[in-house]
């Protein structure tokens, strides 16, 4: 279920991000930075008074202005992805969900009293990787013996594994994403204020070159604040996934390892 909420939230993303960016060519000016040299050209009489000075305008307001409706949206529903993904993963790096230490000393108490049933009912009732894992060895001891529970045991693991691996590497994924959005942002300021300085008849001045540059400054910088935490807690949980999954595969070889005379003559 986790899987599939996180593949259509990137499918989503990337379909968002495309229908953003061909919209603004479709429709020129409609992120607000197009026809920059018509309107150089037929200058708007301006009212002092009703222009907002710069002190008037906070930082958010001028940050928004710089990025652009298109932009905005596109790191806006970057960073909702990246906190549902960390939320996601947060919750499944818990010990309880991967080897909980209560279903080992449960477990192990059953068969010391050779209380099979009750023990393969408890690892099938455990939703962790460690139950999954335990759960698929017992259900495969009976009929196949030893080899058989313990190759179940390596499959189980080995898809939990890769779930784990996938649901992760997402994270990695916004990370790699988000610097592209802030350098094509780059490159769009920058085109935008060189066609100022190609369509001015004269120098233009300062200020008509500070939109396109800006908006080339701020994306890199947004791209970058969202993909330095991303990287750095995809990298974290990785480690600490699989020191978890080590550990699940030491105690699932020690419960039943007890059982390695099963099915030998």
């Amino acid at each position: 279920m986790q899987r599939r909420f996180v593949m259509r939230i990137l499918a989503v993303l990337v379909l968002a991000v495309m229908a953003i960016t061909a919209l603004d060519s479709l429709v020129p000016g409609a992120s607000g930075f197009g026809h920059v040299a018509q309107a150089q050209e037929n200058p708007p009489a301006a009212d002092p008074a009703n222009v907002p000075s710069a002190k008037d305008e906070t930082l958010l307001m001028w940050t928004f202005s710089a990025l652009g409706w298109r932009y905005t949206l596109s790191f806006l529903f970057l960073s909702f992805c990246f906190v549902a993904l960390l939320v996601m993963n947060l919750l499944a790096a818990r010990r309880e969900s991967v080897c909980p230490a209560a279903l080992v000393e449960q477990f192990e108490s059953h068969l010391k009293e050779r209380r099979y049933q009750e023990a393969y009912e408890l690892a099938k009732s455990d939703e962790s990787f460690l139950g999954k894992v335990l759960s698929a060895g017992l259900a495969n001891l009976n009929p196949g013996g030893y080899e058989k529970a313990v190759s179940a045991m390596q499959e189980v693991g080995e898809d939990e594994n890769m779930r784990i691996e996938h649901r992760l590497s997402y994270m990695a994924l916004i990370g790699t994403i988000s610097p592209m959005v802030g350098l094509l942002g780059t490159v769009d300021g920058m085109v935008q204020s060189f066609s100022v300085i190609a369509n001015s008849p004269a120098a233009p001045k300062p200020s008509e070159l500070a939109k396109g540059i800006s908006m080339a400054l701020i994306t890199t910088l947004v791209g970058l604040v969202i993909a330095i935490p991303a990287l750095a807690v995809f990298n974290i949980l990785k480690n600490r996934f699989a020191r978890l999954i080590l550990e699940a595969g030491i105690y699932s070889e020690s419960l039943m390892g007890r059982f390695e005379s099963v099915g030998k003559k």
